[in-house]
């Protein structure tokens, strides 16, 4: 059967079933005639246990897991169960709480006590740990704010500015063993702002749907990766005026230099954040 014919069959949209094809979680054949996938009535099939078990948070990689049978399906769901029972105790313990500071009539921030509310102060903020742990990757949510795009996408312009009218007629874009390898006009150099802008409208938006899928973090993964990628084209640009001017040689260094930073900055955050077992007490 065709796309169409499948859309009608499990109510999906057409794009869920052509990304569920990219990830490997589906396997059409082709109609010899045409070249056209040819869904069966197994595909079909398969297609609403994926999006069923999407539903219920689990990720595309233990779908994956569980289709390759390197882990089996009750074993995925007794981990996602856990995984919720422990959201929904937090949810249920925060509620009563508000509830609880609601029947308070004289409250306020002034008047309030924590430990009217909590018996053993030491012990509540040791369950609240995966709280803490955001409150302390300030540096990771800088990063990923709009605001720092904005920032890198004006330095890139004014870089271009600045420097425009001291550039000769043509600056390098590519460089092998310290040597210029391709040159272009040098109105190129106004294209890294527009880099940054279809990295932020165009780039990120696909990182997104490719990390949300097995992650609850992916928006954050998501806009720091596009806001390093920025970052590295303004490092580029850089370098390009500092060897036009023989101040700099190797671009290689520059790039490992923003790799290393850049990543090992995320995975710190990303450590702290308990991305593994958010949501898991220790």
């Amino acid at each position: 059967m065709t796309i169409k014919e499948v859309e009608e069959r499990t109510g999906l949209a057409r794009s869920n079933i052509r990304f569920y094809e990219k990830e490997k979680l589906l396997h059409p054949s082709r109609n010899e005639r045409n070249g056209y996938r040819d869904y069966s009535e197994s595909d079909v099939e398969d297609l609403k246990k994926i999006a069923y078990l999407r539903t219920l948070g689990i990720t595309i990689e233990d779908i994956r897991n569980v289709i390759q049978e390197k882990v089996s399906l009750p074993e995925i769901l007794e981990r996602q169960s856990e995984r919720l029972n422990e959201q929904m105790t937090d949810l249920d313990r925060a509620k009563a709480l508000c509830n609880q500071m609601l029947h308070d009539r004289e409250l306020s921030y002034e008047t309030l006590q924590v430990e009217r509310y909590v018996n053993e102060l030491k012990d509540y903020w040791e369950q609240n740990q995966p709280v803490f742990r955001l409150d302390t990757v300030s540096f990771v949510w800088f990063w990923c704010s709009f605001q720092t795009w904005i920032i890198l996408t004006v330095l890139c312009l004014l870089v271009g500015i600045l420097f425009y009218s001291k550039l000769p007629p043509q600056i390098p874009v590519q460089w092998k063993l310290g040597i210029a390898s391709t040159l272009v006009r040098k109105e190129f150099i106004f294209a890294y702002p527009l880099i940054c802008i279809a990295i932020r409208y165009f780039l990120r938006p696909c990182i997104y749907v490719k990390v949300q899928m097995n992650t609850i973090y992916g928006k954050i993964i998501s806009e720091y990766l596009s806001n390093s990628l920025c970052f590295v084209a303004l490092s580029a640009e850089i370098f390009s005026v500092l060897f036009v001017f023989g101040l700099a040689e190797n671009i290689v260094t520059v790039f490992l230099a923003d790799a290393v930073v850049l990543l090992g900055l995320l995975a710190v955050g990303l450590v702290k954040m308990d991305l593994r077992g958010f949501g898991r007490k220790e």
